[in-house]
């Protein structure tokens, strides 16, 4: 193996091994993390983790990063597996994909979706990777619309209501009706808003049976968006 194979594979090695303690410290700290106690925890004096981590904002961009493309490998994967036909399984299946990894990878999914970090903003380049969940449920209402599905025309948005849907759909689902997007966001939001409960404690003493009550609020919300359930 050349010299510079060998470092760029022990470079990647340490990375890996960086991020896999910081996630460790996101269980037991939040998002408080220090690099500091990253390097104690490696077993490294702490200027050794600036060499791959120059700040704490850099590292936690990383771990966004990752976390972002986990739930949308998630996502992707669960979307696909479904017949293309099928808009209201394929619509579940993401649903059912943001829950399953939010509540097997908790803290991620409070890093992305919790309280934001003081002092941290994210650079855009994470805008393309966090986006990547909900454009596949705009391929999803895209092609529910094509299929002559989705027309909401009773939905009446009040102009800045609409001018804020328009401006989102031109991301995710360009050429649905704005009725129509106006549903699928707000499902998108119900989503969310029930896993953030569950996960953050909101529903307990309240709900026994969390995963039945989950798959039966969206199975309305697809019927809200028009989605047929086969």
């Amino acid at each position: 193996m050349k010299a510079t194979s060998m470092r760029a594979r022990l470079r990647a090695e340490m990375t890996d091994e960086i991020k896999a303690i910081a996630r460790r410290q996101l269980a037991t700290e939040g998002a408080n993390l220090s690099l500091r106690a990253v390097a104690r925890d490696l077993g490294v004096v702490s200027s050794a983790i600036y060499r791959y981590f120059p700040s704490r904002d850099d590292l936690l961009t990383a771990l966004i990063l990752d976390a972002y493309t986990a739930v949308g490998d998630a996502v992707a994967a669960a979307e696909g597996a479904v017949d293309r036909a099928d808009f209201a399984g394929r619509f579940l299946a993401i649903c059912h994909a943001v829950r399953d990894w939010a509540l097997a990878n908790p803290h991620e999914y409070a890093l992305i979706y919790g309280s934001p970090v003081p002092g941290y903003a994210a650079p855009t380049d994470t805008v393309a990777v966090a986006t990547r969940a909900v454009t596949i449920l705009g391929r999803v209402i895209e092609d529910a619309a094509r299929a002559g599905l989705l027309s909401h025309d009773d939905v009446v948005l009040p102009p800045d209501v609409a001018g804020e849907v328009e401006r989102i759909g031109e991301t995710i689902a360009p050429s649905v009706p704005l009725g129509a997007l106006s549903r699928a966001l707000g499902s998108w939001l119900q989503l969310f808003g029930f896993v953030s409960f569950e996960l953050f404690g909101q529903l307990n003493n309240a709900v026994e049976l969390p995963g039945p009550l989950f798959d039966h609020q969206m199975r309305a919300q697809a019927r809200y968006i028009g989605l047929p359930l086969l």
